[in-house]
């Protein structure tokens, strides 16, 4: 690591916010903290905005990844000006294509490299991809993941890894009891099949039976939107809107506008829209995937169901609405819950693994 001159410099390789998701918030999230604590941090886009013309290469994966790279690589140069370098990784060919090559550039630059593992799909990633993934993990000075789930995963395979959990800003939240508790539910994640997004589909059909006026509104984008959208249609669901793509800027009005939030994944690990969820007052009925069950205490601060089981998510939903006074006790203790992730509560925690002795 260079030597300090009175301003902490990091390079944070993550995804910016033209990609939504969880990582892409976290990364978000984090800059706009490390910047309050008068830390510069320079931000390197693993997914730099293509120049004008050459918007066509995204309709053809190779000449995508081609493009993506050629402007993605040159810029870890950048890496020189920092003390520290965060690289934020998911798994798979994502993992090759850009820790890979950040952690290299860092220790080639003699900086410190902390690298910020976030995928609920770590498991079969470090089990199954041998020499891919683990001459490369010991390129890094610290791993840091987001859970205890992850933390367990990492030491299976031989890795020591800390904890240090995601942050919500709760200020960005206006937070209020649903009072009276309204069939308006809310799904926020994006369109993939391990989010299984079809299972909150097929719960809210089974709700639709009890509840006529229950709306639900699926907010993200993704490969599996065409589908989804010929399954509402096919089915003839009333009440279901497809939101798409939500800008950060609108999220919070989005979370105001619905009364009980439901994610049915099957792969997960931390999810940042539960968090968001509980700062907004949204009673959480979700299933208990990677480090969810930890999140999400099942009768105090939510309800956990089945992964693949949209019977038991519709009869929990139906539950919640049976009964506003649990949901809203539900609610109220979440919101305490949440605190427990806010900004400075791993302040010291980011200081000492980014600046302090290795973790």
């Amino acid at each position: 690591m260079r030597k300090h001159t009175g301003v902490r410099r990091i390079a944070m390789v993550a995804a910016s916010l033209d990609i939504l998701g969880g990582q892409g918030v976290q990364a978000a999230a984090l800059t706009r903290a490390f910047e309050s604590e008068g830390v510069k941090v320079d931000f390197i886009p693993i997914n730099p905005r293509f120049p004008s013309g050459l918007g066509w290469a995204r309709r053809y994966p190779y000449a995508r990844t081609a493009l993506n790279q050629a402007l993605f690589l040159p810029r870890l140069a950048r890496l020189a000006r920092a003390d520290a370098v965060h690289v934020f990784s998911a798994s798979y060919w994502s993992f090759l294509l850009h820790p890979v090559p950040a952690m290299l550039a860092a220790r080639a630059l003699g900086r410190r490299v902390v690298l910020h593992y976030h995928s609920g799909e770590a498991e079969d990633h470090l089990a199954s991809w041998g020499r891919l993934v683990h001459p490369w993990l010991r390129l890094a000075d610290a791993i840091v993941v987001p859970s205890d789930y992850l933390r367990r995963v990492f030491e299976r395979h031989g890795y020591h890894a800390r904890v240090i959990p995601n942050i919500v800003d709760t200020s960005r939240f206006a937070y209020r009891d649903r009072i009276p508790l309204r069939p308006r539910l809310l799904s926020v994640r994006n369109l993939e099949p391990h989010y299984r997004v079809d299972d909150t589909l097929h719960a809210f059909a089974l709700l639709r039976r009890r509840r006529p006026g229950i709306t639900l509104t699926i907010a993200g984008y993704g490969s599996e939107e065409p589908r989804l959208r010929r399954l509402a249609a096919h089915a003839g669901f009333e009440g279901v809107r497809f939101a798409g793509r939500i800008e950060p800027g609108a999220v919070a009005a989005l979370y105001d506008d619905a009364d009980l939030f439901v994610n049915s994944s099957i792969v997960d690990n931390q999810p940042v829209s539960i968090l968001e969820a509980f700062a907004a007052g949204l009673p959480v009925v979700t299933t208990a995937t990677g480090d969810i069950p930890a999140m999400v205490r099942h009768g105090k601060t939510g309800m956990l169901v089945p992964p693949g089981e949209p019977v038991r998510t519709a009869d929990a939903v139906d539950a919640l609405l049976a009964d506003p006074a649990r949901a809203l006790r539900l609610a109220r203790n979440a919101r305490r819950e949440v605190e427990r992730y806010a900004w400075r509560r791993v302040r010291a925690d980011w200081d000492e693994v980014l600046f302090g002795a290795a973790a």
